[in-house]
């Protein structure tokens, strides 16, 4: 299959100037830097802008106050990081996509008299390969030890290694810092999390990483509802990895944001749908969409990755409780499991369009560091490489049972090929009328726009492009919340449509 146009400016990082010569460093100033890394050429380029990561800027919230801040995103197209005044701490976030490029940019500022930091879940899980490319490690929880990084530095006695623990109290941490971020450059800057923790454990996942314990935790509420409302913005994303592990906590949450009039997406898992009663709370709270991690629609697949979640049987009658309360559904799909033969394509696809699935992300099993997976397909002898740069869920990087790599990449590219078609995308529009126009909306922008994403994202126009279309959705949605405060699903049963679901 002919792999899709990707301009350069998506696929290359840019230049490094070797022969900059910065002036003197500037004390007490930080750089935190998100790395460039290059785009999957079948999913949409826009998913990269929909909300800012939170993990630099909550280690900005947490600079002491006599330290001046910065915060460089690469993915923005905006060029390399600035030097000028140059930094005396550079912080870089690390995931073992774009290791290389962290490395790269450490060895470039570090050559000009800056201190490196690394941080991040590749540095957790890879210390020792980390461990030349930086000053100091952050291993963990940064928020907490980044503070004290800053401190040893003006004393001169920086050590290798510093380690936060997830245990201590998440309400305790500061806000984040968005006013660092470039409002423009983004769907909205409103990326919040409420939890931290997921009550699974699948094999596969970044959460089951050796040495990561990140026990489920929950902020107060009224923190949560603060952030968003000083944001002000209409639409937020949290980025929880289950907002619904804790349902009495959801609902809580719920309650709190249902005065504000906004509207918001969230990732939970599918048992949230258990109690009905807790989907209509989010609804009436403004919730329009919802990212799933079905994973598999084979059962055995889900209970080899010790998946806690209902039967695939029941994933459809899910669905439609989710879509009864007006909320979209952007499934979660992984190819490649032991399990799936090379039929697992097309009846996926066509389990999406049956279920009405406005949007669903595919991923190709991908065994990361330090997780099960990756011992596993290491003691059998499947992994094809360690050449972290396609461990990215769009590369085959092991030898399934019942296909060839090649025809598992294959298959992937296939499944986006299908779901971005314009077929599929009418095939799986809302059966309420009302919600077909933003629905196309939507999808078009999103999903069809690949050749226009870049520019709107090097030019900044990500912002400007999508508010209007948030902002009738808002509008439409309080209207939708009306209709279902008045009536019952047993009588009615409204649609609502939405915005770009979570996590897409």
């Amino acid at each position: 299959m002919k792999s899709p146009w990707i301009p350069r400016a998506l696929r290359i990082a840019p230049e490094l100037d070797a022969s900059v010569r910065p002036g003197p460093v500037r004390t007490k100033s930080a750089l935190l830097i998100n790395p460039f890394y290059p785009k999957d050429p079948h999913a949409s380029y826009g998913k990269h802008v929909l909300t800012p990561s939170l993990a630099l800027t909550s280690i900005a919230g947490a600079t002491p106050a006599d330290w001046d801040v910065s915060y460089w995103d690469e993915n923005l197209l905006q060029g390399p990081p600035p030097w000028e005044p140059f930094p005396e701490v550079v912080g870089i976030s690390v995931h073992l996509t774009f290791a290389d490029r962290a490395y790269a940019l450490a060895a470039w500022y570090r050559e000009r008299g800056a201190k490196v930091v690394l941080g991040g879940l590749h540095v957790l899980s890879c210390p020792e390969e980390a461990a030349p490319h930086a000053d100091a490690l952050a291993i963990g929880e940064g928020v907490q030890v980044w503070p004290e990084i800053l401190r040893d530095v003006e004393a001169g006695a920086l050590r290798d290694v510093y380690r936060g623990s997830y245990r201590r109290p998440y309400r305790d941490d500061p806000p984040p810092r968005r006013d660092l971020i470039p409002r423009r450059s983004f769907l909205t800057t409103t990326s919040l999390i409420a939890t931290r923790g997921c009550h699974n454990r699948c094999g596969f996942c970044y959460l089951a990483t050796n040495g990561l314990t990140m026990p489920y935790q929950v902020r107060d509420v009224q923190q949560v509802v603060d952030e968003f409302r000083a944001d002000g913005q209409p639409y937020a994303v949290f980025i929880d990895n289950n907002l619904g592990s804790r349902p009495e906590y959801l609902r809580s949450l719920c309650l709190a944001l249902r005065p504000l009039g906004v509207i918001w997406s969230a990732a939970v898992t599918i048992d949230v749908t258990d109690d009905p009663s807790l989907v209509r709370e989010m609804a009436l709270a403004g919730c329009t969409g919802v990212f799933v991690g079905f994973e598999s629609l084979a059962g055995a697949n889900l209970v080899e990755a010790n998946k806690k979640t209902p039967s695939p049987a029941d994933y459809a009658r899910r669905v439609a409780v989710l879509h009864d309360h007006g909320i979209q559904v952007n499934g979660s799909f992984v190819l490649g499991f032991d399990h799936d033969r090379k039929d697992v394509f097309e009846r996926t696809v066509a389990w999406i369009e049956d279920a009405r699935l406005e949007c669903a992300t595919f991923h190709i099993l991908t065994p990361y560091p330090g997780t099960p997976l990756f011992r596993s397909m290491e003691s059998e002898g499947r992994l094809l490489h360690q050449d972290w740069s396609l461990y990215d869920t769009s590369h085959a990087v092991f030898r399934p049972r019942h296909m060839t790599p090649e025809e598992l990449e294959e298959g992937y590219a296939w499944c986006y090929d299908r779901l971005f078609s314009h077929g599929s995308i009418w095939r799986r529009r809302p059966q309420d009328w009302r919600a077909v126009p933003p629905y196309l909306a939507m999808s078009y922008l999103y999903k069809k726009s690949n050749r226009i994403w870049h520019q709107l994202i090097r030019h900044r126009l990500t912002g400007p492009a999508w508010r209007p279309l948030v902002e009738l959705t808002r509008q439409r949605h309080l209207r939708f919340r009306r209709r279902l405060e008045q009536t019952t699903l047993a009588n009615n049963r409204p649609m609502a449509g939405s915005v770009v679901s979570a996590g897409v």
